[in-house]
C-alpha cells in the first residue's frame, strides 16, 4: 500500500505526542495527515537569559537540538498542504506550543486553524474541527511571564547560592517555597516532644433474649495522664457491676466525593493505588491520548451535560433510578484556572478498559469517582452506647453504623474498597440490640500506653494539597515542581526504619490485674518526603535575604496574576516590570553584604585532643570536621568526615560526630589483603583489593559492620561482576560485551550501544562489534551551532499573529 503524502490529503494536524497523533488520525480518515511536534519545539536561549531585559522583557526562543530535524520535517510538509491545523492541549501551556509552531513554521493567517478538544474522542474530534477558533494570544502570554519569571529568578538566584552556600546549587521561584513547606514540617518534627496517656479500652460480653453471646468492644471516654491513674481506675473495676446507661440512634447521610481534578486524582492514586505524582500524570497521560479519559490537567469539578446524561443513563441501566442524584460540582480552588471538564472517563458504559495493569487500575479509580458522583446519598445509621457503673465517674463508649442505603457507596462497597474518608462496609462496627438498663459483663479491660502523634511529614500527595491550598501552583506545575526539588538534591523520598520503644500495658481479667511493659515499633515511614541538609540551609538563606520570594502568599500573589494575563486584564511585560527592578537590586545588595552561609554548627571539642569538631556543609555535602584551618598550622590540617544517612547538621551530637572520625576503619585481611570500611562521596562502602563495594541501605552500620558481613559483601559483588561480563577481546581490551538492566550491550570508552534483539550476543566478533558500534547503537552529542548561525526568535506578544482570516 503507497504511504500517504501530506499533499494528497490537504490537511496537516500537528498535535504533542506521537501517541495522540495515532488516536486522532483513525477518527479524521485518509484527507488529514496527523504529525507530532513532541512536546514544545523552541525554548528560550541560555545566553543573557534568552530574555531581552531593556527591550520590555522580549524573550528570545531557539529550536532545541533534539527538536531541529522535527520543525524541519514539519516545516516541509506545512508547505505542502492547503490548511495546518494546530491542535496542541487547550491549556497555557499547549496555547504557547500552537504559537510556536505557528510562527517558526512561518504559518499564514489564510492557511493555519486552532483547533482544542478536551477528550480525543470522534465526536470531540469532529466538532473541534467544525469549530476552529484563533490562537488566544492571552494564553500564550500568561505562559510566557511564568517562563519568564522563572527564568530571571532562577538565572539570578543561582548564582547567589554558588557563592555564598556551594557551588552547582539553584534557586526557583516555585520549588523554593516547596522546600519550605518540606523544611518547616521537619523542624516541627525535631522541636516536637511526645507525650504519653493511657487509653482503656473493654470488651463487654452481651447475651441476648434467647441466650446468644456475642463480644463488644468499648473505649473509654477519658485517657488517663499518668500509670498511677490508670492503675487506680483498674483497681476499681474489679468490683464494678456495668450497665447499659444510654442508646442512641443518629441517622447519617454520606454524599459522594466531587469529580477528580490533577489534584485530587494525584492524592487519591496514590492513597489507594500507591502512585507518585509523577507516575499518576504519566499513566493518566497514556489514558488520554488513547481517548479513553478526558483532559488531565484541570483544577475543574464541573461535568459536561453530555457527560451527566451518560452517568445517568449508566446508573439507571444497572442499578435502578434510585441510585440516581444528578449533581453539578462548583470549582473552589483558589484561582482555578480555564473552564476545563474535570478528569471523567470518555464514556460512562466502560467500568473497564484494556492496557497495562496501572492504566486499567487509574481508569477504575476514575470511572467509580465519576459514577459515584452522580449518584444518591448514602443512608446510614450510627448507634452510640454508654457503658456505666455505679461509683465510677468515667463512661466506656461503643460505636457501630449500619448502611440503610448503600447509595453511592454501592459502586465501592461490590469492589471492597472504601471511597476517600468514607471507611463504611456493608455492616461496619454492627452492635447488638441493647436497651438502657441492660446487664453486662467484662471478658477484659485493658489500658496501654499511646503517645501524641508527631506532625504527619509530607507525601507527595499531601504536598500537593498542600499547594494547591495556598494557591501555589496550577495543574501543569505539581507534578514537575516536586519533581524538581528531588532532581536538585533539596528533597528526598525514601523510607525510613522505626526505632524500637518501650511502653506500659495493664490488662484486668477477672480480678487479676497485669503490668508489664511491651516493645513496640514506632516512627517508621514510607514513601515520605524529607529535606536534605543542603536543602534546609538553602532555605534559611533564602528565607533571611530573600523572604518575599519564598513567601506563600508573593508566590500565591504571583499565580492569580498569571491568571488575569490569561484573561486579558494585565499586560505581562508590566506584571514582569513591576517585580524585576526591586528584585534584581535585592540580588546586588545580597552578593554585596551579605555572609557566607554553610549551616556550620560548632558542637564542642574532642576530649582527646581538644580540637573544636564543627558540622557544616562541604564540597561534596554535610560533613563533620575536627580541628580548625589555619595559615599558620599547614602541619596539622583539620580531619573531614561525611555524616551518614538520617544525621542532620541541626541534631547530630557531639558524641555522634566524633564517631565519624573512627572511619576509615581496618576490619582485616581476606586473601592476605586489607578489607577497610569508611564513608565516601557515594555512601558508606566496603574496600578491598582496591574495588569499592556499597554497604546495603538501612542493614549495614559502617561504625558497626564486622569482618564477616564485609567479606560478604565482596563476594556478592563478585557474583554480580561475573554475571553481568559476558565478553571481551584481545583486539581491544576496554571493548566488552556486558549484560545490563535492559538486556546485553556494547561497552567501549565509557560509552554504551545497543545489540539487536535478535542477536546472541555470545557469537558476536569484534568486527560485528565494530560494525554496531559505527551504526550508531549509542547516543551522540551534537555540536553546538555557532552563536552566530542559531537561529533566534523572538516573541511578539504585542503583534501577534491571527490564524484567522
Amino acid at each position: 500500500m503507497a504511504k500517504k503524502s501530506a499533499a494528497s490529503e490537504g490537511n496537516l494536524v500537528i498535535v504533542e505526542s506521537p501517541a495522540k497523533a495515532k488516536t486522532i488520525e483513525k477518527f479524521l480518515g485518509k484527507d488529514f495527515l496527523v504529525k507530532s511536534s513532541y512536546g514544545h519545539i523552541r525554548d528560550l536561549a541560555k545566553k543573557d537569559f534568552g530574555i531581552d531585559i531593556d527591550n520590555n522583557y522580549l524573550p528570545h526562543y531557539i529550536v532545541s537540538d533534539d527538536k531541529k530535524e522535527v520543525v524541519k520535517e514539519l516545516k516541509k510538509l506545512s508547505k505542502e498542504v492547503k490548511t495546518v491545523w494546530l491542535a496542541s492541549d487547550e491549556d497555557r501551556e499547549g496555547e504557547a506550543i500552537a504559537w510556536h509552531l505557528y510562527d517558526e513554521l512561518g504559518l499564514s493567517p489564510e492557511n493555519t486553524k486552532r483547533i482544542v478538544f478536551h477528550e480525543i474522542t470522534k465526536p470531540a474530534i469532529l466538532n473541534a474541527v467544525e469549530n476552529p477558533r484563533d490562537i488566544n494570544i492571552d494564553l500564550v502570554n500568561a505562559q510566557q511571564a511564568r517562563r519568564v519569571l522563572d527564568r530571571l529568578v532562577g538565572f539570578e538566584l543561582s548564582p547567589v547560592l554558588w557563592k555564598k552556600v556551594k557551588p552547582s546549587l539553584s534557586a526557583g521561584r516555585v520549588q523554593s517555597v516547596t522546600v519550605r513547606l518540606i523544611v518547616e514540617r521537619e523542624r516541627e518534627i525535631f522541636d516536637f516532644k511526645a507525650e504519653s496517656t493511657y487509653r482503656v479500652t473493654a470488651v463487654f460480653i452481651v447475651k441476648d433474649k434467647d441466650g446468644k453471646v456475642s463480644e463488644m468492644k468499648a473505649e473509654l471516654s477519658k485517657r488517663f495522664k499518668t500509670l498511677e491513674e490508670t492503675k487506680s481506675f483498674l483497681e476499681q473495676c474489679k468490683d464494678a457491676r456495668w450497665s447499659v446507661s444510654a442508646v442512641t440512634k443518629k441517622p447519617l447521610k454520606k454524599s459522594p466525593a466531587a469529580p477528580f481534578t490533577t489534584s485530587t486524582l494525584q492524592q487519591e492514586a496514590s492513597r489507594k493505588l500507591g502512585f507518585s505524582v509523577s507516575q499518576t500524570m504519566s499513566v493518566a497521560q497514556k489514558l488520554y491520548e488513547a481517548g479513553k479519559i478526558t483532559y488531565m490537567r484541570t483544577d475543574s469539578v464541573n461535568l459536561a451535560d453530555a457527560a451527566l446524561k451518560m452517568a445517568a443513563d449508566q446508573i439507571n441501566g444497572e442499578m435502578g433510578e434510585k441510585y440516581l442524584k444528578i449533581r453539578k460540582y462548583q470549582t473552589k480552588s483558589k484561582g482555578a484556572q480555564e473552564a476545563h471538564e474535570a478528569i471523567r472517563p470518555a464514556y460512562m458504559d466502560q467500568p473497564t478498559v484494556s492496557g497495562t495493569q496501572q492504566e486499567q487500575k487509574l481508569y477504575e479509580l476514575i470511572w467509580k469517582r465519576t459514577i459515584a458522583s452522580q449518584m444518591s446519598d448514602a443512608e446510614l445509621e450510627k448507634t452510640t452506647i454508654n457503658i456505666a457503673a455505679e461509683g465510677i465517674q468515667e463512661n466506656f463508649v461503643a460505636t457501630g453504623e449500619v448502611i440503610k442505603f448503600d447509595g453511592f457507596l454501592k459502586v465501592y462497597i461490590q469492589s471492597s474498597e472504601n471511597e476517600g474518608d468514607h471507611e463504611v462496609e456493608e455492616d461496619s462496627g454492627l452492635l447488638p440490640p441493647m436497651t438502657v438498663g441492660d446487664a453486662l459483663d467484662v471478658d477484659m479491660i485493658e489500658a496501654r500506653e499511646r503517645w501524641s502523634q508527631k506532625p504527619p511529614r509530607y507525601s507527595e500527595a499531601s504536598l500537593v494539597k498542600k499547594l494547591e491550598d495556598l494557591g501555589i501552583g496550577r495543574p501543569s506545575t505539581y507534578a514537575p515542581t516536586i519533581s524538581t526539588v528531588q532532581n536538585r538534591g533539596y528533597v528526598v523520598k525514601e523510607e525510613r526504619e522505626g526505632k524500637e520503644r518501650d511502653y506500659h500495658y495493664l490488662m484486668l481479667k477477672g480480678k487479676e490485674l497485669v503490668s508489664e511493659i511491651k516493645t513496640e515499633i514506632t516512627g517508621a515511614e514510607r514513601n515520605k518526603l524529607f529535606p536534605t541538609d543542603i536543602g534546609m540551609v538553602v532555605n534559611d538563606f533564602l528565607m533571611k535575604y530573600f523572604p518575599n520570594i519564598v513567601s506563600y502568599d508573593f508566590t500565591a500573589k504571583v499565580e492569580m496574576e498569571f491568571d488575569e494575563i490569561s484573561l486579558g486584564k494585565i499586560v505581562w511585560n508590566d506584571a514582569i516590570d513591576s517585580f524585576y527592578k526591586s528584585f534584581h537590586k535585592q540580588v546586588e545588595d545580597t552578593l554585596e553584604n551579605s555572609e557566607r552561609n554553610t549551616g556550620e554548627r560548632i558542637l564542642g571539642e574532642d576530649p582527646k585532643t581538644g580540637k573544636p569538631v564543627i558540622v557544616k556543609i562541604g564540597r561534596y555535602g554535610p560533613m563533620a570536621q575536627l580541628g580548625e584551618s589555619s595559615e599558620d598550622n599547614e602541619v596539622e590540617k583539620p580531619k573531614f568526615a561525611s555524616l551518614q544517612k538520617g544525621q542532620h547538621l541541626e541534631t547530630i551530637t557531639l558524641d555522634e560526630a566524633l564517631k565519624l572520625f573512627d572511619l576509615p576503619r581496618d576490619l582485616g585481611l581476606y586473601e592476605n589483603k586489607k578489607v577497610v570500611v569508611g564513608i565516601g562521596r557515594f555512601g558508606p562502602y566496603v574496600r578491598h583489593d582496591a574495588k569499592f563495594v556499597s554497604l546495603k541501605k538501612g542493614i549495614d552500620d559502617p561504625l558497626s559492620i564486622e569482618l564477616d558481613r564485609a567479606i560478604e559483601l565482596i563476594e556478592e559483588k563478585r557474583k554480580a561482576d561475573k554475571e553481568k561480563f559476558i565478553k571481551s577481546f584481545d583486539e581491544d581490551a576496554d571493548l566488552q560485551i556486558l549484560n545490563g538492566r535492559w538486556g546485553p550491550y556494547i561497552s567501549y570508552q565509557k560509552k554504551n550501544y545497543k545489540i539487536p534483539k535478535d542477536t546472541d550476543p555470545k557469537k558476536l566478533t569484534f568486527d560485528d562489534c565494530q560494525k554496531l558500534m559505527k551504526e550508531g547503537g549509542s547516543k551522540t552529542t551534537k555540536k553546538k551551532a555557532a552563536a552566530k548561525s542559531t537561529k533566534t526568535k523572538t516573541a511578539k506578544s504585542t503583534k501577534a499573529k491571527s490564524t484567522k482570516k
